[in-house]
Order: C-alpha cells, then sequence, then structure tokens
C-alpha cells in the first residue's frame, strides 16, 4: 500500500469519526439540534491531488447554527518534496491576498495567518500598520516578536494564553505550537537595557524596542500608542527615537518616524523610562543591538512560526472556548506526531456564513485526525463586506492558484502572513 493510499485512508476514517463527534458536540454545545447534512458524503469529501503529499476536499459540517463548509489542505510533511514556510509580503507592516502572497513564492496552496492591527479608530490620525499580532519567523530568521497581551486584535484567548503562542515547523520537519519569548539587549557604553520589542506595532510601557529593515516603510508611531492592558489608551506623550548605524547613533528624534530602514540600520524607539534612557545617547556613541526570539518548549530551531492561538492539546479542546459566538474561521491542525498539518478555512458564501464557533473549530479538527489545534484570523459575518479566511490552491497543470473558498462578500482582504504550502516535483 503506497503511502498516499495509506494518507487518504486516513483522512475518510477521521472524516467518519469526525460525523458522529460533530453531531455530538453540536448540539451538547448550544442544546439545539444540528443541520442536516453528513460530512462524510463522497460528493464532499472527494479529495484532489494538488501536488505530491497535498490533497484538497471540501465536506459541509452540521453546525449547531446551521451548516458550515470547510475546505481542508491536507499536507503530508513526510513527503520528501513537500514542506511548508511562511507567506508575508516582504515586510512585516505590508499586506497582501493570500492569492498573491502564494503565487509569488511559488506556492501550490496557502491560508492566511495570525490577526493583525488592521484598523486605529480609538487614535486618530494614527496610521495603523497593517502588522501581525504574534510572532514570525521565516527561513528561521526571526521577523518579529509578539506584542503585549492587551494590544492584540481578534476575539478573546483561552485562560492562560498570551499572543507568544506560535504553530511552526522545526528543522526536524515537524509542526508543533509553542510559545516564543524575545530575549535581546540594547548595550551602550554607560548601560545595558532590556529590549522590549522587535517589529512589533505595540510596545510594552516603558521599554525600547528595535525596527529593523524587516519592518518596513509604514509609520512606528503606534508603537508608543496603548499601554499593556488596553489598545484603545491614549498614545504616549513621553517618546524618543534613536537610529543606530554600524553600530554608532547617527541621528535622534523626539517622536518616532517613518520610511524604510536600510539593512545596516536600526531603529530604537522608547516611550517613558525606555525614552528618558534613549534621550542620554549622542551622535556617534556605540550601540549594540542584539535580539533572538526563545521558546519555551522546544529545542528544534523553528524554521518558520507565525502567531494565533491554541484550541486543542493532546486532542483535548481548550478549557474556556467560546461555545456560542459562530463566525466563518481559519485554523490549523496537527495530526501524527507532526507529521501531517491540517490547514482548514470556513466558506462565507451567504448560504454557509453561520460558520463555527471556537468551540466547534477544535471538535472539528480534532475530528480530522489533529492532536494539536491552532486558531488564526477569521470573520465575515453578515455585516461584513470581506473576510480575512481563505484558502488557495494551484490545480495540477495550472500556472497559478485560486482560492478554493468564498470569501464573505466575495473578496479577499489584504493580510501580513500566512501559512504557504511548497512542493518540489
Amino acid at each position: 500500500m503506497t503511502r498516499q493510499t495509506q494518507h487518504g485512508g486516513r483522512f475518510r476514517t477521521a472524516l467518519a469519526l469526525f460525523a458522529t463527534l460533530g453531531t455530538l458536540a453540536g448540539a451538547s454545545l448550544t442544546g439545539a439540534a444540528p443541520a442536516s447534512g453528513a460530512v462524510g458524503e463522497d460528493r464532499r469529501a472527494a479529495a484532489t491531488r494538488i501536488a505530491p503529499g497535498v490533497e484538497y476536499r471540501h465536506f459541509d459540517i452540521p453546525a449547531a447554527r446551521g451548516t458550515a463548509r470547510a475546505h481542508v489542505l491536507d499536507v503530508d510533511l513526510r513527503h520528501p518534496g513537500t514542506r511548508v514556510g511562511l507567506l508575508y509580503p516582504g515586510k512585516v507592516a505590508a499586506r497582501a491576498p493570500v492569492s498573491a502572497l502564494a503565487d509569488g513564492v511559488g506556492a501550490v496552496g496557502g491560508i492566511n495567518g495570525d490577526f493583525f492591527n488592521i484598523t486605529e479608530t480609538q487614535h486618530p490620525g494614527v496610521e495603523a500598520t497593517g502588522a501581525p499580532v504574534g510572532p514570525m519567523i521565516a527561513n528561521g530568521r526571526p521577523l518579529k516578536a509578539a506584542v503585549p497581551d492587551g494590544q492584540r486584535f481578534g476575539p478573546a484567548m483561552p485562560p492562560g494564553v498570551t499572543t507568544r503562542a506560535v504553530l511552526g515547523v522545526g528543522a526536524d520537519r515537524r509542526a508543533r505550537l509553542d510559545d516564543l519569548a524575545l530575549d535581546g539587549e540594547v548595550r551602550t557604553r554607560q548601560t545595558r537595557l532590556p529590549l522590549g520589542g522587535l517589529n512589533q506595532y505595540a510596545l510594552p510601557v516603558g521599554s525600547v524596542g528595535a525596527f529593523t529593515s524587516d519592518w518596513g516603510a509604514v509609520s512606528r508611531v503606534r508603537a508608543t500608542c496603548g499601554t499593556d492592558t488596553s489598545r484603545g489608551a491614549p498614545c504616549s506623550t513621553d517618546t524618543h527615537e534613536v537610529t543606530v548605524r554600524h553600530g554608532r547613533v547617527v541621528e535622534s528624534a523626539g517622536t518616532p518616524g517613518s520610511g524604510p530602514i536600510t539593512r545596516d540600520t536600526t531603529v530604537l524607539v522608547g516611550r517613558e523610562a525606555g525614552a528618558q534612557e534613549l534621550r542620554k545617547l549622542s551622535a556617534g556613541d556605540r550601540v549594540q543591538v542584539r535580539h533572538r526570539l526563545v521558546a519555551a518548549g522546544s529545542r528544534v530551531p523553528f524554521r518558520f512560526a507565525l502567531g494565533g492561538y491554541p484550541v486543542l492539546r493532546n486532542g483535548v479542546p481548550l478549557p474556556g472556548l467560546d461555545p456560542t459566538t459562530s463566525a466563518v474561521r481559519t485554523a490549523a491542525g496537527i495530526a501524527d506526531g507532526g507529521r501531517r498539518l491540517v490547514l482548514l478555512s470556513l466558506d462565507g458564501s451567504p448560504e454557509f456564513r453561520t460558520g463555527l464557533t471556537i468551540a466547534e473549530v477544535a471538535q472539528t479538527l480534532r475530528g480530522l485526525g489533529a492532536s494539536e489545534g491552532f486558531s488564526l484570523d477569521g470573520g465575515g459575518s453578515s455585516t461584513l463586506v470581506s473576510a480575512t479566511s481563505t484558502l488557495v490552491a494551484r490545480a495540477p497543470g495550472a500556472e497559478a492558484v485560486t482560492v478554493r473558498n468564498n470569501p464573505s462578500g466575495g473578496v479577499e482582504r489584504p493580510v501580513p502572513n500566512g501559512i504557504g504550502v511548497f512542493s518540489r516535483t
């Protein structure tokens, strides 16, 4: 029996299991009878081979608030020519549709990723950065760290979960969940300062953050707005910015600036106590900046990682998952000891727009064989004109991917990152 046949058999078994689990979960979560429909119907669950080790399916889920339609990419990481990686526009503070991100790097499929700084209605005149909430790693290189918990965009996280939560794949080609914390320092001749941020749209109160060429050209003012517990709190009036090039201070300013940052340059932004420390620096002073992202659990370096929040661990839904609010959602599941990744995006067309609750998403991933589950950015209620939830896949022989689900309103929303599926055939 071939690996592909074994893989498809496991998926069909998981679908049959989910048909039972989903019905029970839908009824128990809300006390209502589930909608009609069978997940395991052949016409719903027939697989399309996108590439070796990569299959696409769509099927209906009888949820408590109506039928939802799931679109799934099933990725076998054991296949030597198959891998997953970070999709992003080349800068942290930038956005593009998932289809454009995938085609730009030759991915055969992908889904949208982390929640992001989409609006600044609470800070009039401050530019929304479009930057994501959580950490980012691409090709083994850290791009950004997590914003403070109180500064995140997106629905409430389960108890005990922080913005440092990531899903990624290590150098061992296994997918895993973990937390990534920033470990960094600003060293001057007089002192050493802990680094509070790396290419983040929000810095902890009283800290100093570093912005590199990975950030982009977007204004850095947003980094000094809000507090660690309140995203909408006023912007700080005590800020300072220092530009360091080739290890020496070349420029200072009282407010954060904007514009591209060259590869030989780091811009340090301070607020409150951090700003006071930066004001002590003068042109020509030597400054060293170091930073890295440290995993809480894994000793295997991540090749790629992005933020979101866990909903399933060791096959058990996390406590405190919302069982009432339904929406069009995106999620990822890890199966077979990290050797298989299940990428799921719901359909936003009018007949399926009721979507799933986060609790139902966890049950869905478990029914598909996942032991670990991770929620990504979603949305698309009937009041939205576009939605973040997007899944793309390239048909065999095609030159470009197509959007396989229907974004709410029929429009792809530009996003800062996503998970790309790559095949070397």
